[in-house]
């Protein structure tokens, strides 16, 4: 799905607005852990990269993962535009350590609902435990997801379109769910794109995710050796409400030795 959607994510991404709400969350969780001198910051299912090169710009040494070769095209050519340098890898969850030499970092982020697309339950604990690796001790994890716990209770299923236009076409994109019989979600996008006063062209792709509660989420951290588990409901660190926020925003700590 990925892959397909590399050259078009940046359009229905409003990265000035995004990055103006989340980066002052993002930098004062970081700004917590008291480090010495610039954050070593890894950002896995990296997408096009543009929180780890706002993170650079901010002066931290940014790594970045993605398991999409695209997406990872993507990401290098943003970097380079943005004139920062960050080492962006195709790497999926569970072979970030090994790609990344058993490099440790400050600071873990996976964003934009990207965990729920490990499919069960021990993919999710083996995804985990390559975020515990990759960290040094103390290191903090933060992990942004949909709030699965009020998707579910209220069968949700359409998220608000998105637009973009240039100057020669426009673009529509409708994403939506389907909840499959075994409990797996599909996710699905529609990308409608015209020259401008033509007729629009139609795409859909999709992929399932597996709707991670935030019950499911906490206990799968203490297993994979986090500590210290904090849960937000926005990427400003608003409460959690599990029948309300939009989010599931998750702050954790690798255990430190004797913790």
């Amino acid at each position: 799905m990925y892959d397909s959607l590399a050259r078009d994510y940046d359009r229905f991404n409003n990265w000035a607005n995004r990055l103006a709400a989340e980066l002052p969350f993002i930098e004062s969780e970081i700004a917590g852990l008291k480090i010495v001198g610039q954050s070593n910051v890894l950002d896995a299912a990296c997408g096009t990269g543009m929180h780890a090169i706002a993170l650079a710009r901010h002066g931290m040494t940014c790594s970045g993962a993605d398991l999409s070769p695209r997406m990872v095209a993507q990401a290098r050519n943003n970097a380079r535009h943005a004139h920062q340098k960050v080492d962006f890898r195709v790497a999926g969850f569970g072979n970030l350590a090994n790609v990344f030499l058993h490099q440790r970092y400050d600071v873990l982020l996976c964003l934009g609902n990207s965990l729920p697309h490990v499919l069960t339950e021990n993919d999710l604990a083996a995804a985990l435990s390559d975020f515990a690796a990759c960290l040094s001790p103390g290191g903090l994890l933060l992990i942004q997801s949909r709030n699965f716990d009020a998707v579910l209770a209220r069968r949700d299923r359409f998220m608000p379109p998105e637009t973009y236009s240039d100057p020669d076409h426009e673009w529509l994109f409708q994403r939506f769910y389907d909840f499959e019989p075994g409990g797996l979600i599909r996710f699905n996008m529609v990308r409608l794109k015209r020259r401008r006063d033509a007729e629009w062209h139609a795409r859909v792709v999709s992929t399932l995710l597996y709707p991670q509660t935030q019950a499911l989420v906490n206990n799968a951290l203490i297993r994979a050796g986090f500590v210290t588990i904090s849960c937000y409901g926005s990427m400003g660190g608003d409460p959690f409400d599990p029948r309300s926020s939009g989010n599931l925003v998750v702050s954790a700590h690798k255990a430190s030795p004797g913790q």
